[in-house]
């Protein structure tokens, strides 16, 4: 190479990034595609406005990332979840009068309004209950499609909806209680499932970070107990009204932060950045390039800069140069499961037909609909169980605080059960527990029985739609994992729907009797655990008699 061309070489390394980028941009088309910069859009298939394309965590400044997380679990605590709290802002709406324009009888009967009442704030529930599950898929063709910031600002819009009905519930001419609650509920999923992919913002600590965002998707549930608490101290001055006009600012700060300090695409995951960084590597040991002229040499200098760059910022993410370790450590976790891989080279119908999927499908209908059913009835319920309506209420008290403290409270033992247990193993514990909280819920006359109730439920709950979801990655994978989970909770929560009927049976059928109908849960819960408990018995047994034969013929051959 000449003098000449390494002076050049020289003064274009030393050039500000801008006037690089611009030298760029005036190349040939062949030097173009050689370089690590952004691309035109036609020389990257994939990058199409509908699929933005994640960003490596190493491409962001450390302390942004750790306001965008931090800024993330605050705005989830006051969004994700806080349908989820209707047993404490249920008195609420009672003691303001909701639905009392349709509920009041010519012939003045206050049970029977009151039942009427009690009805339709569940119908209220119910339906937001099921909205935030059916909800779960298509937020997420919207995260894959537009990427976190349009999830984040659509979250905005919802909740300003919803926090507006319900101020001015009483001055629209339809249901602006029930049309109010659906859109915050709708709210919630834009919210937490678009934050998700903040885990990947500090790899190492991926699994922190999901439980940070977990529990404040539980602890959510307390923003309407700390209302409830505050109408009640100050003897119903701070009425519903005022208290959602006030809770504008959170869609208000949401959106601030969506379009100006979150992050509009996602953060590449370990194992893109792991590929990512293999391919930097494998392209600086393919050599120079046969035919080199100055302007290739130009590029040649850059690009060997650049992916010195990537691959120190990589490891510095990953925090490890050998990142296959994580790789071996996630291995021994998928053989203790004993079902890894059984559905992953199905395709997403074929697995959906099977009876892994009809089996969890089942068993998560049962219990989705039997999680609602005990959140929108817990006070009534005992009201008749103990007959005394303050030991119902000092009961319902203690689950608005022990349902958020519980959520928290469960997430590293959740955790530590899933990765060194089979999934056999957990099933068996899920099926348990259901059934105990199930005989549980048909004691009379015992209030040690309804506190030990309440606090099963609050650790099974989060329990249940953690293992659910490491289930379908295990059994189904995660090629289909968005389309199968996806199906399951959808379907869980559109049968879900089926808590109009329970609410009817308890009500009016069998006059207020919580027994008849927790009896019935209790039964197809079992059941169908059962079965379904017997059924992945059955296949592990199996499928390690068969490795074990195959062994056997690879010693003999």
């Amino acid at each position: 190479m000449s003098l000449h061309r390494v002076s050049s070489i020289e003064t274009f390394t030393t050039l500000p990034a801008e006037q690089r980028l611009r030298r760029y941009s005036d190349a040939s088309t062949r030097a173009r595609k050689l370089t690590f910069n952004p691309l035109p859009q036609e020389w990257d298939p994939q990058a199409t406005p509908e699929q933005p394309q994640a960003v490596g965590a190493f491409e962001v400044p450390k302390w942004k990332r750790l306001l965008q997380v931090g800024l993330a679990v605050v705005y989830c605590f006051f969004a994700a979840g806080i349908v989820f709290g209707y047993a404490a802002i249920k008195p609420v709406l009672k003691a303001e009068g909701a639905y009392r324009n349709v509920c009041s009888t010519p012939d003045d009967l206050p049970s029977s309004e009151d039942t009427c009442v009690e009805m339709h704030l569940n119908m209220m529930f119910t339906v937001a209950a099921v909205a935030t599950n059916v909800a779960a898929l298509p937020v997420g063709a919207i995260l894959d499609h537009y990427g976190p910031r349009v999830c984040g600002l659509l979250a905005s819009v919802f909740l300003t909806a919803g926090a507006l009905l319900m101020a001015f519930e009483a001055r629209v001419p339809f249901d602006g209680l029930m049309l109010g609650y659906l859109c915050l509920a709708l709210g919630g999923p834009f919210t937490y499932i678009g934050s998700f992919q903040l885990s990947n913002a500090f790899p190492r600590n991926s699994g922190f970070i999901l439980a940070l965002l977990t529990g404040a998707f539980d602890a959510s549930s307390a923003l309407f107990l700390g209302y409830r608490l505050i109408y009640q101290k100050t003897e119903g001055a701070l009425g519903h009204r005022r208290f959602f006009l006030g809770y504008l600012i959170v869609p208000a700060v949401i959106a601030l932060a969506q379009l100006t300090l979150m992050p509009a695409q996602s953060y590449k995951t370990m194992g893109e950045l792991v590929k990512e960084m293999e391919e930097e590597e494998s392209v600086a040991d393919a050599g120079p390039f046969d035919q080199v002229d100055e302007e290739t040499a130009l590029l040649q200098e850059e690009q060997r800069q650049h992916r010195a760059d990537v691959i120190e910022g990589i490891q510095n993410v990953l925090g490890s140069a050998e990142p296959d370790q994580e790789t071996r450590r996630e291995e021994r976790r998928n053989d203790i499961s004993g079902v890894w891989g059984v559905m992953h080279p199905y395709s997403a119908w074929e697995q959906i037909k099977s009876p892994w999927f009809i089996l969890i499908c089942l068993f998560t209908v049962v219990q989705m609909t039997r999680i609602n059913y005990f959140v929108a009835t817990i006070r009534p319920q005992y009201e008749a169980l103990l007959e005394s309506h303050q030991l119902a209420v000092q009961l319902n008290n203690f689950f608005d605080v022990a349902l958020p403290l519980g959520g928290i409270l469960s997430i590293p033992f959740i955790g530590t059960i899933l990765d060194r247990t089979s999934t056999l193993t957990v099933l068996t514990i899920l099926v348990s527990c259901a059934t105990a909280i199930g005989l549980l819920g048909i004691i009379p006359h015992a209030l040690w029985a309804g506190y030990a109730n309440v606090c099963l439920f609050v650790i099974y709950r989060p329990f249940y739609y953690t293992a659910v979801s490491d289930y379908a990655a295990k059994v189904f994978g995660f090629r289909t994992f968005g389309t199968v989970y996806g199906t399951v909770i959808c379907l869980s929560g559109v049968l879900s729907f089926s808590q109009a009927a329970l609410d009817y049976l308890f009500e009016e059928v069998f006059a207020g009797n919580p027994v008849p109908v927790n009896v019935l849960l209790l039964g197809l819960g079992l059941g169908v655990g059962v079965g379904l408990v017997v059924f992945v018995g059955v296949k592990v047994g199996w499928g390690r008699r068969r490795k074990m034969w195959d062994g056997d013929a690879r010693v003999e051959r």
